[in-house]
C-alpha cells in the first residue's frame, strides 16, 4: 500500500506538471519530478495561489504537500523492500492518509 500511495503522489504531481508544459523522464524521473514540483509550483507561489482560490483560505501550503511527495517517496524505497509486511501496516495507513489529501488538492486545481 505504501509503494501505491506514493505512486498515486507521483503520478499526481507529473499530471500538474504537464499542463505547465512540464515533462519529466528517465533517468532519475523521480528525484526529477519532485524537484520541478517544489520549482514550478511550490518556490514560484502558484500553488499556494491556486489552493487559496479553492479554499478562500491557506488550509493547505504548498510546502506541506511537497512535504508529503518527500516524506511518501522516502517510505517508498524504505518500507517496500526493507521490511517485513506486517511491520508496514501503521506507515501504510499514514501513506493512504497522504496520498487522499495530495492527490485531492491536485486534482481540485487540476480540474479548475
Amino acid at each position: 500500500m505504501i509503494s501505491h500511495s506514493y505512486y498515486s503522489i507521483f503520478y499526481s504531481a507529473k499530471a500538474i506538471l504537464l499542463t505547465k508544459g512540464v515533462k519529466t523522464s528517465a533517468p532519475d524521473v523521480h528525484k526529477k519530478t519532485y524537484e520541478e514540483f517544489e520549482r514550478v509550483f511550490v518556490n514560484s507561489g502558484i500553488l499556494d495561489m491556486k489552493l487559496f482560490e479553492i479554499y478562500k483560505k491557506m488550509v493547505v501550503r504548498a510546502d506541506a504537500l511537497l512535504q508529503i511527495f518527500k516524506d511518501e517517496k522516502w517510505k517508498r524505497g524504505n518500507f517496500t523492500y526493507k521490511t517485513i509486511p506486517q511491520a508496514n501496516k501503521e506507515p501504510a495507513d499514514d501513506s493512504l492518509k497522504n496520498a487522499k489529501i495530495f492527490v485531492s488538492h491536485i486534482s481540485k486545481i487540476i480540474k479548475k
